[in-house]
């Protein structure tokens, strides 16, 4: 009989699936409930614009044919709105393509790529999948200490992964910050700028000073590349649509590997009308902000302690091991995110929700913690 994991390639036969937040469906199979509230995957409470929505209907009547395998309409939107060239845009299948597509273009089996411990899962994921090293670099307060990720840099690193808020912590990077590490790090070094989060955090009424956009930053830097996705702040994340923006020789690089027709049409057609409407994007920042401050308040009276976020979730902490808090709360109806997978057994990450929903999930935590 054939082992078919010794035909493997190295890199995949020890690799674990990425674990994704548990679906509203499989809870309601395991329990018989009917109540749920969802608060694991960083969603959007609202959910896509009114616009993308009559833009994915629209397009229906066309699903007999390929979508546009350049994403012509997408790309002069993007541009138009970030004040790029089309030629800088890669399309992705989510911005998850975006991170396979930089490490398959510029690293081989043996070379390295840096990220930060408490980072991104898909990382380490993509790093041992294609037989690269991970030179992973202790975290400093939650997030990334980019002077050590520097005296990390040797001749064999290609690829340095930083995220900006960072998930699951939400910590984040300032500019000036940001701008040192860059000017640092040699230009034969590609530097992935992860900005999944980018519309929570850098709008105004989040208040955090001297947050960096990362478009503005690659005229200055030509080895650097910054990931954003439509699936967090614009709502689409069942359409899986996200993007890459970088000098346009290493845009052309990645679209090389890319597969062809790798964003469908709906994505494509959601996505180009969820830029129009910047209403719904303004409406979703300002619920989220409400929604942290409601959540640091429960959190505060239950003297939990939390991170400091950035993004559309918070990470806190229980003070014991979390799993089997978890699990009460799946009882409940009530699915937040386990992160014991990023060495944090003692926390739990919760999507910032609705009013309503952060109300049902702040009185599920109240009763099982006995409060």
């Amino acid at each position: 009989m054939v082992d078919y994991c010794e035909l493997a390639v190295p890199g995949v036969r020890s690799l674990q699936p990425y674990q994704p937040g548990k679906p509203i469906e499989e809870l309601q199979r395991e329990y018989g409930l009917s109540d749920i509230v969802k608060l694991a995957s960083n969603e959007n409470p609202l959910g896509p614009s009114p616009l993308a929505v009559a833009a994915i209907k629209k397009q229906v009547d066309e699903l007999s044919r390929y979508p546009d395998g350049n994403g012509f309409e997408l790309k002069s939107k993007l541009s138009q709105h970030l004040t790029i060239d089309a030629s800088q845009i890669t399309l992705g299948n989510g911005s998850n393509d975006i991170l396979e597509f930089v490490a398959r273009t510029f690293v081989q089996a043996g070379e390295e790529i840096i990220f930060s411990e408490y980072s991104f899962a898909v990382y380490p994921l993509v790093t041992q999948a294609i037989g690269a090293k991970a030179q992973v670099v202790p975290a400093k307060n939650w997030g990334h200490d980019l002077d050590s990720m520097l005296t990390r840099i040797n001749e064999k690193t290609r690829l340095i992964f930083v995220a900006n808020p960072n998930n699951p912590t939400g910590t984040w990077l300032t500019e000036t910050e940001l701008i040192a590490f860059l000017k640092q790090v040699p230009t034969n070094v590609i530097v992935v700028l992860d900005e999944a989060y980018f519309e929570y955090a850098h709008h105004p009424e989040f208040g955090i000073a001297d947050f960096p956009d990362g478009m503005k930053l690659l005229a200055q830097f030509e080895n650097l590349l910054v990931t954003r996705t439509f699936s967090k702040a614009y709502g689409l994340a069942g359409l899986r649509i996200g993007y890459g923006v970088s000098s346009p020789v290493i845009a052309d690089l990645l679209n090389r590997v890319r597969q062809p027709f790798n964003v469908n049409s709906l994505a494509l057609a959601g996505a180009t009308a969820a830029l129009e409407d910047q209403d719904h994007l303004q409406k979703s920042i300002r619920l989220n902000k409400d929604g942290l401050q409601q959540l640091i308040a429960a959190f505060d009276e239950l003297s939990l302690k939390y991170i400091p976020t950035a993004g559309n979730f918070i990470s806190f902490d229980l003070g014991q091991l979390a799993d089997p808090i978890n699990l009460e709360l799946l009882k409940r109806g009530v699915i937040v995110r386990p992160v014991a997978n990023y060495s944090m057994p003692n926390h739990l990450r919760v999507t910032i929700g609705t009013k309503q929903e952060n109300e049902v999930f702040i009185n599920a935590l109240k009763t099982c913690l006995g409060r």
